[in-house]
């Protein structure tokens, strides 16, 4: 069956700057691509997304134009950089827009989120790395989202270095290697999911 992955470049630079963020997320992108899934991707930044934990904060907010690109696939690719050991403040944000989910659980218990699958991918130049793919995935599987088996991908340079994931002249044979096991397990994992959804909670 067709499916359609959606990423979120969370990084802190606007408009076509250089991003290592934007490169881990292209790879798993086409990662995924491998597996006949549709992808396209969003930089938060470039987009006016209010505070709130509403799924449309009024007065320009444009959350609600990612929300609508969310919700229309089936994997969902949230890409950060590490900024003093946290995910950026943009990835907090979007995590903090999804929690709008948790009021629009049906009365037969299901999210509207369910059968969806999410993939975290990690860059920076600092320790931290695993705490920030908890920090998502907790936070991704809270409002609904499903997180496959295997280690999520990420990059992580020598403390302070000048060089950056964007900066390789090749991608380093482990994180490839995660690459294609997480975008495997993914288009597998939300394929049953499509084919076989969340049944309805007994009440």
């Amino acid at each position: 069956m067709s499916l359609t992955a959606f990423g979120l470049n969370c990084t802190l630079k606007s408009g076509s700057a250089p991003s290592s963020t934007q490169r881990m997320l292209d790879q798993v992108l086409e990662g995924l691509g491998r597996h006949d899934v549709r992808t396209g991707s969003a930089r938060v930044v470039d987009f006016d997304v209010k505070p709130g934990v509403r799924a449309d904060e009024g007065d320009g907010d444009q959350w609600p134009e990612l929300r609508t690109r969310i919700m229309d696939a089936q994997i969902l690719v949230i890409a950060t950089p590490i900024w003093m050991g946290h995910p950026s403040s943009i990835a907090q944000r979007v995590l903090e827009r999804l929690d709008a989910v948790l009021g629009e659980i049906g009365d037969d218990g299901r999210y509207p989120t369910f059968g969806k699958v999410a993939i975290p991918a990690v860059v920076g130049n600092e320790d931290g790395a695993h705490h920030v793919h908890a920090q998502l995935c907790q936070g991704l599987v809270d409002v609904g989202f499903t997180v496959p088996g295997g280690s999520p991908p990420y990059w992580v340079g020598e403390a302070m270095g000048s060089t950056d994931f964007k900066d390789l002249e090749a991608t380093p044979d482990k994180v490839r290697e995660t690459i294609r096991t997480i975008a495997s397990n993914a288009a597998h994992l939300a394929r049953l999911l499509a084919e076989r959804p969340y049944p309805p909670i007994e009440r």
